[in-house]
């Protein structure tokens, strides 16, 4: 990247983060005239993934909380950014209920949520998935942010470039990179380009605090939705 498109990308971060800002204090009568102000091509719909929810927890925190809850509290910042943005969204869920439709035991609801979640996003027009979801390690000394894609192209690019944000940002110092997810139902039966961002580790107990706070998650909304849009934004030029 040379120095003109750091400077630009820098700039743009800086704009997101203030009308996000914005939007907090003055509430959702800004997100309209955002919307004109971002020079961004807005043909995509953000499909939105809270992971896990319902019968489903996911993990468990070192303080007790459920991953499920903090996903969808990073989630539902990230549908308000992005329309700030200018985007239309879809979230899979914006409350604690899993996705399924059929189903007698817990391990039957959970392949027929993950199935159901792999038809919202087929079903999609121009639709980019941005899956949101937690770590856990039993070495609590890990940290920071990782993404994760299902096939090379276009969810390898932005996964890159939205694993190098966290790394300029949230992250500074982490050397983590971006990966491809072997064994991820959700990302290997997509067929529109997806992420699937494991925003930090629940084990690690000065993170997971972090994870809690409305300020941090704010802060992963920015870099998400910012490395997203520029990257689509330099993808229509």
């Amino acid at each position: 990247m040379n120095v003109k498109n750091c400077a630009s990308t820098g700039l743009f971060y800086i704009l997101v983060i203030l009308i996000f800002i914005a939007a907090t204090y003055l509430g959702s009568e800004v997100t309209s005239v955002v919307a004109q102000m971002i020079p961004v091509e807005r043909k995509h719909t953000i499909i939105i993934d809270a992971g896990h929810g319902g019968v489903d927890g996911g993990a468990t925190s070192c303080t007790g909380v459920l991953e499920s809850k903090l996903n969808l509290d990073i989630a539902l910042k990230l549908n308000d950014l992005m329309h700030l943005l200018g985007y239309k969204t879809r979230m899979i869920r914006t409350s604690d209920i899993s996705v399924y439709t059929k189903g007698e035991t817990i391990a039957q609801k959970k392949v027929s949520d993950l199935k159901e979640r792999v038809r919202i996003v087929n079903e999609t027009e121009d639709g980019i998935l941005i899956s949101i979801h937690q770590n856990t390690f039993s070495d609590s000394q890990y940290s920071g942010a990782q993404v994760f894609y299902g096939a090379e192209g276009e969810g390898a690019a932005l996964a890159a470039a939205m694993q190098d944000a966290f790394c300029r940002t949230v992250n500074p110092g982490s050397s983590r990179k971006s990966k491809k997810a072997e064994t991820v139902y959700l990302l290997q039966n997509i067929d529109r380009t997806g992420v699937l961002v494991e925003c930090g580790f629940l084990s690690n107990p000065k993170e997971e605090a972090q994870l809690r706070s409305d300020d941090y998650q704010r802060k992963l909304c920015c870099v998400i939705a910012s490395s997203a849009a520029q990257f689509l934004q330099n993808a229509n030029t």
